[in-house]
């Protein structure tokens, strides 16, 4: 018997799955995520994007400024939000100017980083080039955090950069950002404390996802146990009014759809959102496998908008019904197949579902 909260969410859901068909035939860009560089600093045991030190071919500074102006001509650049991500974005050394081009052209623009490589003088040159976002990831206390990121020192240069990008101030938005795993899901009150001592915006956290390098290490997983003592734990805390959520990923099933987090669960790749990698690939959500049918052309060869309207139709309806589990399941409308990071694409099936974990 459904409870009327349920009721109400399972209407709600309703909606937003006949919406979630409109955006398949008259998608929104809302987010466009430039990948400056697939090289890092750090080698987190992760990563989606197996990112290195040592990095490969990126896209130029010129090249960049073609495609700001060539997209700014094609969209309105006040109706989406520049994400600007790695890799670690700070590593490019013509960043600022690349940054401070797209600040010139209009873009509203936020980052993605781990934080080690801002001080003082950074957290400067980022108010300046009018940064109006930024996330840092802090995945455990100081131990776990270096272990997971396999950088000695990593979590305190991470927490002096978010305390250089406080003191410096201005900016709309200061996150944290925080990767649950199996090992380090004891922390979660520690860092709440932490994080409550220290005047950032908002604390989002994951669980770590069966992608990239992370499907090396399954003893990292979170079990059913981990994930339902995690969402109790940000449900109970976002009732105390502090500003925490749990990430974009997966359909959660009506006991906790919008309890932890403000928005019911859609996949925003292909209909809100598109990337262009450091080689200049169009892709949609850059945690999603790179193959053939998750490219969508390259930027230096093909026009941003004729991709955005024409391509990435795999994730324009149609993924779910390539797997039986998900083409039978009740809960289809509203999970879509779940999210497109996470899917096997070989198999056709998804890698990540709590239907029979929590629901």
């Amino acid at each position: 018997m459904k409870t009327q909260t349920q009721a109400l969410k399972e209407s709600h859901l309703h909606q937003l799955a006949d919406y979630r068909k409109k955006l398949y035939a008259s998608p929104i860009l809302k987010y466009l995520f430039l990948e400056l560089t697939s090289r890092c600093n750090e080698h987190c045991l992760h990563c989606g994007s197996s990112c290195d030190a040592a990095g490969g071919f990126e896209l130029s500074e010129k090249q960049y400024e073609k495609i700001l102006d060539d997209i700014a001509r094609d969209f309105d650049v006040n109706n989406f939000q520049l994400c600007i991500t790695g890799g670690e974005p700070l590593l490019r050394r013509d960043f600022f100017d690349i940054l401070n081009y797209a600040a010139d052209k209009g873009y509203h623009w936020g980052m993605t980083s781990n934080g080690t490589l801002i001080d003082a003088a950074v957290a400067r040159k980022l108010h300046e080039a009018r940064m109006g976002t930024i996330s840092i990831s802090i995945d455990g206390l100081r131990d776990s955090h270096d272990r997971f990121r396999q950088t000695p020192g990593g979590y305190d240069r991470a927490m002096a950069g978010i305390e250089a990008l406080l003191n410096e101030g201005g900016f709309h938005h200061v996150q944290v950002t925080t990767v649950i795993n199996h090992s380090n899901m004891h922390e979660l009150d520690a860092l709440y404390d932490i994080f409550c001592g220290i005047d950032i915006d908002s604390w989002r956290i994951i669980g770590i996802e069966p992608i990239g390098r992370a499907l090396e290490h399954p003893e990292l997983m979170l079990t059913g146990e981990d994930y339902r003592y995690l969402f109790d734990f940000i449900r109970e805390k976002r009732a105390e009014d502090m500003p925490l959520t749990y990430g974009c990923s997966h359909y959660l099933g009506l006991d906790y759809e919008r309890e932890v987090r403000r928005h019911y669960f859609i996949c925003n790749a292909g209909i809100y959102a598109a990337s262009i990698t450091s080689t200049g690939d169009i892709v949609s959500c850059l945690d999603i496998e790179r193959r053939p049918e998750t490219t969508f052309g390259n930027i230096l060869t093909d026009n941003f908008k004729d991709v955005w309207e024409k391509g990435f139709q795999i994730f324009r309806g149609g993924l779910a019904e390539k797997s039986e589990k998900c083409a039978s399941c009740r809960h289809l409308e509203f999970c879509a197949g779940g999210a497109c990071h996470s899917w096997d694409y070989d198999r056709n099936e998804q890698r990540m579902c709590f239907k029979d974990v929590l629901f």
